[in-house]
């Protein structure tokens, strides 16, 4: 059921709560909007406190029963989300598109991406959930330490990218032996509504992955009463640094551990010895490829003065031939403001753009054309403010070690890129870069089901994805076996 249909005319996106739906309360209804077409697709039901007491109150009972279940039964129902996953990816990718306005070819690919990170997740649960015979300082005694599950924990996931990002947190927790409640976005409920259906068909027991969302006007009390439940241990978060930075506080108040994957300045380094004509299509695919809205995407180009000519060429080139249609529409029209404001702004402070005018796109202005920007001040906002649009920033520097020092100087640290033909001086190269994940030769959206997706600096801290983001709903626990006659001694 993705749907209740109220007064028989309002198609509503029902809380999930304990393996049903809420009753209705169309006080809380909040309107769910097509940015590209200016229009309402359907509401959702929003959340109050109680409804998030609630939420917590079926996590928690459910909690003990399957912590207990077996590593085989949690990998078998992780595999068949999988499988479950790719039939109904088309279903799925269509309500993505219809809620967020993002492009059909983006939604379709999701599904694909994921379905692998799920098989993985399952592949690693018994090898992560493995425990550790310690030595110690007498024959008379035995220490084991154990892993398990943290408990309920609160997967905050954003719109961008449901299909993924929320997909893998529920699968990571679930893997631990942990239970779910997921606050889904706003944005796009009916999609993580029909994510939080496939896991259920899959045969994940009551209670054990709930759905709430909320309007703007509750989320932070929805949010904080989620948090403050005393049988709430954990959260993860993936957003914008800002949002993050105020859940982060609540969290600390309330002394629950935050897990957060937050936004990005991501820089590409392009050097002489760089295959500049490759380099040139993937810094503009990784700037534009949806709308720009990935916190994995190429927000700084920096170059390197050699190559900067025939580089910035090649670059034009790639951004004419592939983007000249545009990229689509931002998720809502307030969005593309804030992009279109961000950029017209370094424009009056002295920079230029090289490629693109910013102009909005859409009988409904809710996109924008593709733009790279140079000349950019020192103390422009756009320089550090992850712009989350199409857009991107080239800069020319001296030398490598000069795009080192550029590349780092941000408050972000996720994700960077570095082009080079130089096997070793991308290596070297690698170990300067203040970033979670680097990636020499490749975009920087960029992510593989094995490795780990962490944050550094203000993009957050704690891995996501595989055997890392098990290990992140899992908590060390120490047992001694001694010998019932034997002394104690302090000395």
């Amino acid at each position: 059921m993705t749907f209740i249909i109220y007064n028989d005319k309002l198609d509503v996106v029902p809380l999930w709560i304990n393996g049903e739906a809420s009753p209705l309360n169309p006080k809380l209804f909040f309107e769910v909007v097509n940015a590209q077409e200016n229009k309402t697709v359907h509401y959702a039901q929003g959340a109050n406190e109680a409804d998030a007491k609630a939420a917590v109150d079926a996590a928690a009972a459910a909690f003990q029963p399957w912590s207990q279940t077996s590593y085989s039964h949690r990998r078998a129902l992780l595999l068949k989300v999988a499988d479950l996953l790719e039939q109904r990816a088309e279903e799925i990718a269509r309500m993505q598109v219809l809620e967020t306005s993002c492009a059909p070819a983006f939604a379709n690919f999701l599904p694909r991406l994921t379905a692998p990170v799920l098989r993985e997740i399952a592949s690693q649960i018994s090898n992560c959930l493995a425990g550790t015979v310690c030595p110690t300082e007498t024959n008379d005694t035995y220490a084991f330490v154990t892993k398990e599950a943290v408990g309920p924990v609160l997967i905050i996931s954003p719109w961008n990218s449901p299909t993924i990002l929320g997909t893998r947190g529920i699968a990571s927790a679930l893997a631990a032996g942990c239970t779910v409640v997921l606050k889904g976005s706003e944005l796009c409920p009916a999609t993580y509504r029909l994510i939080v259906s496939v896991f259920e068909d899959a045969g994940l027991p009551k209670g054990c992955l709930n759905l709430v969302q909320a309007g703007r006007s509750e989320a932070a009390a929805v949010t904080e009463a989620i948090i403050a439940h005393p049988e709430l241990r954990k959260v993860e978060f993936i957003g914008s640094a800002g949002i993050g930075s105020s859940i982060g506080q609540v969290c600390m108040k309330y002394l629950k551990p935050i897990l957060m994957e937050l936004g990005g300045k991501a820089p590409a380094i392009i050097t002489r010895n760089a295959n500049l004509s490759k380099a040139a299509q993937l810094c503009a695919f990784g700037a534009f490829t949806h709308h720009g809205q990935i916190c994995m995407s190429t927000e700084r180009i920096i170059v390197v003065k050699a190559v900067a000519d025939e580089f910035t060429r090649l670059l034009k080139e790639a951004v004419e031939k592939e983007f000249s249609g545009g990229v689509g529409s931002a998720v809502t029209k307030a969005s593309s403001d804030k992009v279109h404001n961000l950029l017209e702004g370094a424009r009056k402070n002295g920079a230029k753009f090289l490629v693109g005018d910013n102009s909005y796109t859409g009988p409904h202005k809710a996109g924008l054309q593709p733009t790279i920007v140079t000349d950019l001040s020192y103390d422009d906002p756009l320089r550090d403010t992850e712009s989350f649009g199409p857009s991107a920033t080239l800069y020319v520097v001296e030398d490598e070690v000069e795009a080192l020092r550029l590349a780092n100087d941000t408050k972000s640290g996720l994700v960077a890129s570095i082009w080079t033909d130089d096997a070793m001086q991308g290596l070297d190269m690698s170990k300067g870069l203040q970033f979670g994940s680097v990636h020499i030769n490749s975009t920087t959206i960029n992510d593989g089901p094995t490795s780990a997706i962490t944050g550094t600096k203000g993009s957050g801290w704690g891995s996501n994805s595989g055997s890392f983001g098990i290990n992140e709903f899992l908590v060390h626990k120490t047992v001694t076996l001694r010998k019932s006659e034997a002394p104690i001694e302090f000395k």
